[in-house]
């Protein structure tokens, strides 16, 4: 029996939507088409962007990659999309954050059986909730794409935890030489707390299963223009699925001359260390160096080398579709990410 085909299209052509995917640095595929494109259970039928240039470069390329009897759409923009094609079960919005919350709506408003929203859900959490109202008005389901929730190497550690006795401490960390904060970026969100911040303290939350709540915000650097570019937020006492955390630690740095994403978490037998290009395990043995000590000695573990950071996200909307399983990074957790950046925000 054949199984179901799925018709998807997209609302943004840019880097996150489109041109990514041409990177050949990065583990691939590594944008929304790419991804919709290589899943054999989703036909990419469409494309909305105000860009035209962007879009005629979309349309030549999945054209091309086209399954033989599958049709290539192209509209400058999403209101005409909808208009012209009435059989979509899967719309994706990838456009700039400023315009989530517009174009998120329209794609609730068609009523596909499922939209995926680009990180972060939106500018603010009041707009958030703005869609999640009107995802529960409509009745349909939205995941947001925080990709690390996915990624094979991140999804190992969970297992990991259980191996490093109690959990002592966490701390997660963004180094950049991006602009964390300023009052002023808060209309088209261009500062690095929301775009990068979101990813960071989304994944510490999923692999605690926790809340970050009521954070003491220390460290803060202002520039001479009065833009945040350090800061610490430390969390205590935090209540987890491992038992509760003596302290996590969220910090960013916009200040660094490079970038780098790392988490680690310290437990009484052991560490985990995973991030960008990092995938660490260490272990609680007799130390070589002292008598009747123990030291932490790094394990010999294969940590997954392909991820499949995005292709995951997009098997999990699948599966979701399929009635096989719950979405991974559902609207509601998203929305709390946001709410704990606020929380920071005010500690500025």
């Amino acid at each position: 029996m054949e199984e179901k085909r799925y018709y998807a299209a997209i609302v943004g052509t840019g880097r996150i939507g489109f041109t990514l995917g041409f990177d050949k640095k990065r583990e691939q595929p590594a944008s929304h088409t790419m991804a919709l494109l290589n899943n054999k259970r989703i036909s990419l039928i469409a494309a909305a962007d105000t860009d035209e240039e962007n879009l005629e470069s979309w349309r030549k390329y999945v054209k091309k990659h086209h399954r033989k009897n599958e049709f290539t759409l192209v509209f400058p923009t999403s209101e005409e999309l909808y208009e012209n094609v009435t059989c979509l079960d899967i719309i994706t919005v990838a456009v700039n954050e400023d315009h989530h919350l517009e174009e998120c709506l329209k794609a609730i408003e068609y009523k596909p059986r499922l939209v995926i929203l680009e990180k972060p859900v939106a500018l603010n959490s009041d707009e958030a909730e703005i869609i999640r109202a009107k995802a529960v008005e409509c009745g349909v389901p939205v995941m947001v794409n925080h990709e690390r929730r996915f990624a094979k190497d991140y999804l190992s550690v969970v297992n990991l935890i259980k191996e490093i006795g109690e959990i002592q401490s966490v701390s997660g960390e963004l180094d950049s030489g991006l602009r964390i904060y300023g009052e002023e970026f808060e209309k088209d969100g261009a500062y690095s707390l929301l775009h990068d911040g979101t990813h960071l303290v989304d994944i510490v939350q999923f692999l605690l299963d926790a809340r970050l709540e009521k954070p003491i915000v220390t460290g803060v650097h202002k520039d001479e223009k009065g833009i945040v570019r350090n800061f610490s937020a430390h969390y205590q006492g935090v209540a987890s699925s491992f038992g509760v955390i003596p302290e996590v630690t969220v910090k960013m740095s916009g200040r660094s001359k490079f970038f780098e994403f790392r988490i680690e978490i310290l437990g009484t037998l052991g560490k985990i260390v995973i991030g960008n290009g990092i995938a660490e395990f260490y272990k609680r043995e007799e130390s070589k160096l002292y008598t009747g000590f123990y030291s932490l000695t790094k394990q010999k573990i294969k940590f997954p080398k392909k991820t499949g950071y995005f292709s995951g996200m997009i098997q999990n909307a699948v599966d979701f579709l399929d009635g096989k399983s719950e979405l991974v990074s559902p609207l509601e957790d998203a929305t709390a990410d946001l709410k704990v950046l606020e929380e920071i925000k005010a500690g500025f």
